[in-house]
């Protein structure tokens, strides 16, 4: 009989809102650059800086999957064309990029989100996979997630399958023993699909699906519910 073994989140919008929370560590780490490279600001607002970024990515494409070196190289090119030299703007660089990273922890879970992880847990083993840079053991989150991958570290970014397949591997789990949980229905849903895996949509904002990509296992818009939506998978493979 078939039986669901490992359920894996995604974490940026599906367990916390990110927009928020890039948001406030944009705003410390330009604070803290008008203080120490005063120049930043007016020579790199937001438009230009996403003009540079996109020059560093052509420049360096391995970067593209790891945000965090990204960002951080990004700090540097901006702050050498504000007149720096190159070992002050490595160490301003780095600078900003740690008080960056500790703000992009600074998360409010979405209602009922620990409650749900913490229920799950009990029965499944529990995997976090995210395109972004949070580190699930920074937030504590290692309570709960017994592994996790990231773009960073299997070289691609969700909907590609390396990041889904590294976790099966990792718990030596087959698709249809488990499901992916997201809320982008490309890069989770799409993306866990096509390596046979069930899904689940997190629907928080109750957007209308839009009929050209693939549909979920079950759709919450609650993260209460998603333990109900893995009992009914677990049913219909059984």
């Amino acid at each position: 009989m078939a039986q669901l073994k490992v359920i894996t989140f995604d974490l940026d919008n599906t367990l916390w809102d990110v927009d928020r929370v890039i948001i406030n560590a944009e705003r410390k780490m330009r604070a803290w650059l008008a203080e120490h490279v005063p120049e930043f600001g007016s020579e790199f607002p937001a438009e230009k800086l996403m003009d540079l970024r996109n020059q560093v990515v052509e420049a360096n494409p391995e970067l593209r999957h790891d945000l965090s070196k990204l960002r951080e190289e990004l700090l540097y090119q901006a702050i050498v064309r504000c007149g720096y030299g190159a070992t002050e703007s490595r160490a301003y660089a780095a600078d900003a990029f740690a008080l960056f990273y500790e703000a992009r922890h600074e998360v409010e879970f979405f209602a009922g989100a620990l409650e749900i992880l913490h229920i799950l847990r009990q029965r499944y083993v529990l995997g976090a996979l995210t395109n972004g840079n949070a580190d699930f053991t920074k937030l504590k989150l290692d309570t709960y997630f017994s592994f996790g991958y990231s773009s960073a570290s299997v070289g691609a970014a969700k909907p590609a399958p390396q990041m889904f397949r590294a976790a099966l591997t990792h718990v030596n789990a087959s698709p249809h023993e488990s499901v992916h949980i997201g809320d982008h229905l490309v890069d989770d849903v799409q993306g866990a699909a096509d390596v046979g895996m069930h899904t689940i949509w997190v629907n928080l904002s109750e957007s209308q699906h839009p009929g050209d990509s693939a549909r979920p296992s079950a759709v919450v818009r609650d993260l209460k519910d998603i333990a109900q939506a893995i009992e009914h998978i677990g049913e219909s493979i059984s």
